[in-house]
């Protein structure tokens, strides 16, 4: 939780901001006040340390595969990130794109496939290794579980949109497989995701994902804007996001970690939120150099593409 001394600053600010603005201490008193009650109200309290810590601190395969589980485990992993996405009947598989053009030898958005379509193409079509694993499928969302449950790993999931039907697809998953409470964990860059997959079930552990500059500027750094107007603009809000992620959203969700890109992690960063309760995890470290720091000086957990090898991150 927010220390009480980080509470009355957060909202001292809101009051003088408020009042500064409006000329009026009763206004300025009420909406903080309102606030106030608001995040008493609708906030999550996280899932006990003991559940979060059992999945927080527990490859060379085409991704979000069958292949790519048993992969990680033979390699040492003691995780995996499953991507999930929504086939057009409603079912629950592995995908991290919108379409299924990058990984596979299939075209168009996941949405637009029904499930007897996505398992038709080859996830290892345009993976570097394709002859090895030529054949291999796209496999549902339970397939994935089972497979992981089997081999004892811990599960990152990460939900990208349609909160109420991945939280829902979630939610039976948990049901079905008591053991995931222990096991995985729901994430996400939408925090409505992460407050929907609370509201859905509050005993499953969640994280929020972040990457600061992530409206203004592409995973590569380059602006998404290409006016003056429009690169200030997002860049505001990236300042305002950035903002809540670290004094709002992670409290109202009640989330037991944040996931965060490997270049905006610190030891005092991690001891930021060490004193709030919620555990750090860098993504994705793909360097030995990176391994050893995050290892030896970090000391958190981190998310590679490749246990045994460099390898570039965009690959």
């Amino acid at each position: 939780m927010l220390q009480l001394g980080d509470e009355a600053v957060y909202f001292s600010a809101v009051f003088v901001l408020v009042a500064s603005g409006t000329r009026s201490p009763t206004g300025a008193s009420l909406l903080t006040a309102f606030l106030y009650v608001f995040m008493l109200m609708f906030r999550f309290p996280p899932v006990p340390a003991d559940q979060a810590g059992r999945v927080l601190r527990p490859g060379g395969a085409p991704e979000n595969t069958l292949a790519a589980i048993r992969e990680a485990s033979r390699n040492g992993a003691t995780g995996v990130e499953l991507d999930l996405s929504l086939t057009a009947d409603g079912v629950a598989v592995l995908m991290h794109d919108e379409t299924v053009d990058r990984t596979t030898n299939g075209s168009g958005p996941v949405s637009g496939l029904r499930l007897v379509q996505v398992k038709k193409l080859d996830a290892a079509a345009r993976h570097r290794l394709k002859d090895k694993f030529s054949g291999e499928k796209v496999p549902t969302l339970q397939e994935a579980v089972e497979e992981c449950l089997r081999h004892q790993l811990t599960i990152f999931f990460d939900v990208k949109s349609q909160p109420d039907k991945a939280a829902a697809a979630l939610h039976q998953m948990y049901k079905k497989y008591p053991a995931l409470y222990n096991s995985s964990i729901v994430c996400s860059f939408e925090p409505k995701v992460i407050y929907k997959m609370r509201q859905t079930d509050s005993n499953v552990v969640t994280a929020l994902i972040h990457r600061p500059w992530r409206l203004s500027r592409f995973d590569d750094g380059t602006s998404r804007s290409l006016s003056t107007s429009g690169r200030l603009w997002l860049g505001i809000l990236d300042v305002l996001l950035d903002w809540a992620h670290h004094h709002i959203l992670w409290k109202l969700c009640g989330v037991s970690a944040i996931l965060v890109h490997k270049d905006f992690i610190s030891v005092d960063y991690v001891q930021y939120w060490a004193e709030r309760g919620v555990e750090v995890v860098g993504w994705t470290v793909t360097t030995a150099v990176e391994k050893d720091y995050y290892q030896k000086m970090l000391k958190i957990g981190y998310m590679t593409d490749s246990l045994l090898e460099d390898i570039d991150a965009r690959y």
